[in-house]
Formats: structure tokens, sequence, C-alpha cells
């Protein structure tokens, strides 16, 4: 986090958030002492999905390849209210993305706003192609700290290698948007940055991205690693650069995740993903909520977050997360380089 950034996080901070968070932590590590789930306090993250929707189709996403065997839709405010009401006390972040575009729902920064005024810090991702001058204006009014943008290429022949049918013009126009009415409403939020997706059509303009970054204006510059779903035999998206890859190559020329999972994982004790329909998920790994621990609709958050279904999940994790197919392909929870 950079400075501001920081005293925003900060100051979102109160005595019984900070109590949960430490509820959260203690009993994530008894967890590990006991080998036993143990959960107390409410999640401090959480995401909701705005839409699955999207205007792109980037081969590694499910909403890029219209994949879904889940409904698609918009989140309604509504429900999104009566759902943070509950949770707001004891929240810290607010993750406004899983899948889809978030401004392709109308009424997206209407609750990035119900959710800043209560004092919640608010994250987005963006592919920015909606970022016109009025809507980047309404995104300073809507208070939201925390802007991701996707540029995978600084030229327009590489960046639509990934992201189909995307305009990096248009990108560039609704970042500019964004640093010019930040400056001129003179606001301190929200932290802008440039997501710079790692594959091996885009590797050589890894140094360039900074340079545009810094010609634009925006704040800071973040190298991600593709996750790819088919890399056992190797994938034309696989970085040559293999500190840029999420995946090694072993001498039987297969290729495997550089980690070696453990049999905890700190998302299914501060955080989960709420999908556009209510549904409760563990993390942004089930995408298409193949592991749902429960429904929105039909129960309090209180009454998921400590349901059977929940207490089940988690204790499958601590016997072993290769069993678990979304957790096959993640580097959250893993410590040991091979």
């Amino acid at each position: 986090m950079y400075l501001k950034d920081s005293l925003n996080f900060i100051k979102n901070l109160t005595p019984r958030r900070v109590w949960n968070a430490i509820k959260i932590v203690s009993s994530f590590y008894v967890t590990r002492w006991t080998k036993k789930p143990v959960q107390w306090g409410k999640p401090m993250t959480v995401s909701f999905e705005p839409t699955t929707a999207c205007n792109l189709r980037c081969p590694e996403c499910p909403s890029g390849l219209r994949a879904f065997t889940r409904p698609t839709g918009n989140l309604k405010e509504d429900f999104f209210r009566k759902s943070i009401d509950e949770l707001a006390k004891d929240l810290i972040y607010l993750i406004f993305y899983f899948q889809g575009e978030p401004y392709i729902n109308p009424s997206f920064l209407d609750m990035v706003k119900y959710a800043s005024d209560r004092g919640i810090y608010t994250i987005t991702s963006t592919n920015a192609h909606f970022l016109n001058d009025e809507n980047a204006r309404k995104t300073i009014e809507s208070g939201l700290n925390r802007l991701i943008i996707s540029v995978d290429g600084t030229t327009q022949e590489v960046y639509e290698q990934y992201r189909k049918e995307g305009s990096l013009d248009n990108v560039l126009m609704g970042a500019r948007n964004m640093v010019k009415w930040k400056k001129k409403m003179n606001a301190s939020t929200p932290h802008i940055i440039f997501q710079f997706l790692v594959v091996k059509p885009n590797e050589h303009q890894i140094p360039e991205i900074y340079k545009l970054a810094e010609e634009i204006g925006v704040d800071e510059v973040k190298l991600k690693t593709a996750q790819i779903y088919d890399y056992e035999n190797g994938n034309p998206l696989i970085p040559e650069q293999e500190k840029y890859s999420r995946y090694i190559k072993g001498k039987d020329g297969k290729y495997s995740l550089k980690h070696v999972l453990i049999n905890h994982c700190w998302k299914l004790w501060h955080s989960c993903v709420i999908t556009w329909d209510g549904l409760v998920v563990p993390c942004c790994f089930d995408k298409d909520a193949e592991h749902t621990l429960g429904d929105l609709k039909n129960n309090s958050f209180q009454e998921v977050w400590h349901s059977e279904p929940y207490v089940d999940f988690r204790t499958k994790l601590l016997k072993g997360r290769d069993q678990i197919d979304i957790c096959t392909n993640c580097t959250e929870g893993c410590e040991v380089w091979k």
C-alpha cells in the first residue's frame, strides 16, 4: 500500500473491527495447533459479485468463455444492502468483484457508495471499457478506495491476445478519465492500480507498463501470475520467465504448481465470496460455485458461516487440500517452493 491508501484503510478501522480480526486470527492458529476447525468472529473480507456478465472473451475466464453452469445475472441492490447491513460493523474489506465486469451492473456504484458510507474499505477490478467521463466522476463520488485496472499489454496487438474483443485505447482513456477527475475533485481515492497479468505474449512488455503507468499518472503497477486451467502439458500462455509463472516444468516435460499445498488456508477463516444471487462459496477459485456452503436468500450470514457445510469443508481442507479440486490450482496457503 502507498501512504494515502494506507491512511484511507486505517481510518476505517474501529475497535469492533480490530477485535473481530483478532478473533479470526486467533481461531485460525488454534485450528492449526489442534487440527480441528475453530471459527471465531465474522469474516473481515467479503467478495461480492456485481454480475457474471462481461464484454470481453478472455481465454482463461469462465465469464469470458460464457462457460458457467450456474445462472447468470446482476446483483440486486436491495439484497446487497440487506446482506451488508449484517456484516458492516465487523467488515474491513469489501472486494466488489468475482466474475464478470462490475460496471455492467447499473447499480454498481450506488452499492459501492452504500458500503463506503458505512466505513468499509472498498475495492473493485475492471477491464476499464466502461470508464467514460461520467462513470469516472461517479466512481470518485462513490468513495471507492481502490480501483484495479487490467492492462495486459502496452500495444493493441499484444493486449488483444489475452483480452479478446478488448480495446487498449478504451482502457487507457478510462484510466486517464479517472486520473483527471481524481485531480479535478482533489480526491485521495481511489488508489488506481494497473494490473498486468503476465503471460507469454506480453512478458516482454513488463518494463513498458511501468512507463505507461507513470505517463498516465496511475498510482501503482502490480504484476500478476496467470491461472492456467490446462497446464500439465504446457500452454502457450505460460511465461518463459519462470519467476512470472505459477508453474514449473519437470524433467519429464510435465508442468506442475511451483508450490506444495499445505493443509490449511487462511481464506477459509477470514473471507468468503458471495455470488450475485446470494450463494456463499469458499473463495475466488470456486468460479462456478460448485462448493456452495449456504444461500443468503434462505439464511442469515451468521447461520451460514457456522453451518454444517462450512464446518465440513474446513475439516476436509485440514485433512487434504490436494483432494479438493479448487485447491489444486491455487497458490494461496502454499509455503514450500519445489
